[in-house]
């Protein structure tokens, strides 16, 4: 509340800055920097060094309109570091988990709910997943929605290639989307 007794908006449009708690986890593809609120994970963020890490909480920060608090033992992400620990040991195949979607929003986010539907193991085309979503015309607008994903690997961008066979670009870099398709069996193992 501010002074005259009313609720303050964050930048977001939530009532009252939500509490945004993060932590950085190794795994198989590099340091994974995650954030969650109250109301579920917020972000996955690849290749979280030092720099990476900063700038995405600056930016995380000025979105949810709560500096992000480090806190690895947070209830809050307790369940999306065992979760993503068991992916990455190949003993997860899908994720349950409260999500906060706050953070994408219209056709990015429709298309982003329709690909948690992308069974692990299993990829689709841009433009299956535009079809899925009444927009046959629309891949190079899922394109862009991968590119916005703010949950990869949780909300599987990685399973998203194009049609000619061709696993396509990736947020996280090409090797780490090979490294996933290739835990999920889509493409052979590497050899290092």
């Amino acid at each position: 509340m501010n002074a005259t007794g009313q609720h303050e908006q964050d930048p977001a449009g939530h009532d009252d800055p939500r509490q945004v708690v993060w932590a950085v986890v190794e795994s198989d593809i590099g340091p994974l920097l995650l954030a969650a609120t109250d109301e579920g994970l917020a972000t996955v963020v690849f290749h979280a060094t030092d720099a990476v890490r900063d700038r995405a909480l600056e930016r995380l920060g000025s979105r949810l309109g709560s500096e992000p608090v480090e806190a690895p033992g947070s209830p809050l992400l307790a369940e999306p570091i065992r979760q993503l620990a068991a992916y990455f040991a190949g003993e997860r195949h899908e994720f349950e988990l409260p999500l906060d979607w706050s953070l994408i929003s219209g056709f990015n986010r429709q298309v982003l709910h329709e690909l948690t539907a992308v069974p692990y193991g299993a990829v689709v085309g841009y433009g299956d997943l535009a079809r899925r979503v009444g927009q046959p015309g629309a891949a190079q607008a899922v394109g862009m929605a991968m590119g916005a994903n703010p949950l990869p690997v949780v909300v599987p961008c990685h399973r998203v290639v194009e049609r000619d066979g061709g696993i396509g670009e990736f947020g996280g870099g090409v090797e780490t989307k090979r490294r996933l398709l290739a835990l999920e069996g889509v493409l052979p193992q590497p050899l290092f």
